[in-house]
């Protein structure tokens, strides 16, 4: 199972610097994010030991069980080795799926960066609930590039409206964009999407509607992550690729809870 895992990690990793190589990008400039809905959790610590850090959860709830489980790991481990530093894992979760508002509670106190706020609503139940906590929540606005009915986000034209909200909530902090290439698209049609998320990114910073915090575009699966490493792409969400041959049959047929 490691060998498999190292081996597809550093497949994906090759083509990543490639991809950085032909846009003259730097590949220290593009994260991965291991999207570990599908595979088992030894496949999960197996990951972390190989250095795969962050890690991308798409249903709430499994985000909560999985970031609390490793909790439990370290915890374990500190008292066996007596030791703090060098025993205990540090991943860093990534909520990437459609978040329910009624779920936040369950991602918020884990999440590092949520990818997927689509609606003003969602942005400020989850503003107030980390005021609750006394924290800041780094967020990423989900754009609908595509205009497909089938997918979540905002569409292009409410980006604006929406931003310029989000400036006055102490409890997120928008940290950039994220969008998902067409369903059965072509490479040209992925790329102007693609393209698209960068323009608006753009267009918000000339229109000073965000700060210095705004780095992001989360943008870029298994099928298409090379193409949005040249279209400018700093977060990929990759699971079929890293975790090719070790995807569990009975998670992958599992649905998302009501």
């Amino acid at each position: 199972m490691r060998r498999r895992l190292a081996e597809n990690l550093k497949s994906v990793r090759e083509r990543i610097e490639k991809a950085c190589a032909r846009s003259r990008r730097d590949p220290a400039g593009v994260r991965l994010i291991a999207v570990t809905k599908y595979v088992e959790m030894n496949v999960v610590r197996q990951a972390l030991e190989l250095g795969l850090l962050d890690l991308g959860e798409s249903r709430a709830q499994q985000l909560n069980q999985r970031a609390g489980m490793i909790q439990e790991l370290n915890d374990r481990r500190i008292v066996l080795t007596g030791r703090r530093e060098g025993a205990v894992y540090r991943p860093r979760w990534h909520m990437v799926g459609h978040l329910q508002r009624n779920k936040i509670k369950l991602v918020l106190p884990w999440a590092e960066l949520i990818h997927s706020v689509d609606s003003l609503r969602l942005a400020e139940d989850l503003h107030e609930q980390a005021c609750r906590l006394d924290r800041v929540a780094d967020i990423l606005l989900q754009v609908n590039t595509t205009a497909e009915k089938s997918k979540f986000g905002v569409a292009v034209g409410a980006v604006s409206h929406l931003v310029a909200h989000f400036r006055s909530w102490k409890g997120i902090r928008l940290r950039g964009l994220m969008t998902m290439g067409p369903l059965n698209g072509t490479p040209y049609e992925v790329r102007l999407c693609f393209d698209r998320l960068r323009e608006i990114a753009d267009d918000l910073r000339s229109e000073g509607l965000v700060g210095a915090e705004f780095t992001e575009l989360s943008m870029g699966m298994s099928d298409d992550f090379e193409t949005a490493v040249e279209a400018g792409a700093t977060l990929l969400r990759v699971g079929r690729a890293l975790f090719d041959g070790l995807i569990s049959t009975s998670a992958a047929d599992a649905e998302e809870e009501p």
